[in-house]
């Protein structure tokens, strides 16, 4: 199950869906088909591909951790630019892929970072960022978080048509900077 972010992640991971000899499900955000995205000469590429699988560290940091995908991706990216004018350096993972989850890169953040919070559009209940969360407090990850792991995530309620209310209803970068100094300690 594949979650693009960006152009580079869409154009890569749908043709290795493509040549992929076993079923590939790809979870687009129709939001996300007027955004432009600045791509290297390599994604223009006939034979670029993008491993399935595999996440991207969007932004290296060292303080905190932020994991998302598909359009979560912004707001992690948004909220980190936020919290790198307060001294905060957020390592930004766009995991590209659900299932199989790159769990590694994950824990190889967390190690460094010793935080954790997981941004994510979609209900709090059954989500990816809480399977990450356990994943994480039931396995040796738990071992180096100086804080709980915290998701962020939208409202516990049908997705409003509206557009001010989708507003409401969806995180923000405020929401990721507020949750982050928390955990951090940070006034």
């Amino acid at each position: 199950m594949v979650a693009p972010y960006s152009a580079e992640d869409a154009k890569g991971l749908l043709k290795s869906a493509i040549r992929d000899p076993d079923p590939v499900g790809c979870l687009e955000n129709e939001i996300m088909y007027g955004t432009a995205f600045d791509v290297s000469d390599e994604v223009m590429s006939k034979d670029f591909l993008v491993p399935i699988g595999k996440a991207k560290i969007e932004r290296a940091g060292k303080h905190v951790t932020l994991v998302a995908f598909s359009r979560a991706v912004a707001t992690a990216l948004d909220a980190a630019k936020e919290l790198s004018q307060l001294g905060i350096e957020a390592e930004v993972i766009n995991l590209r892929t659900l299932r199989p989850l790159d769990f590694d890169t994950i824990l190889e953040s967390v190690k460094k970072t010793n935080h954790l919070v997981s941004v994510e559009h979609g209900w709090p209940q059954s989500g990816v960022g809480a399977e990450i969360v356990s994943r994480v407090v039931e396995g040796q990850g738990f071992y180096f978080l100086d804080a709980p792991p915290v998701r962020v995530t939208g409202a516990d309620v049908p997705m409003p048509y509206a557009k001010t209310l989708e507003d409401a209803a969806l995180p923000h970068p405020r929401d990721v900077v507020r949750v982050v100094k928390k955990i951090m300690n940070v006034q």
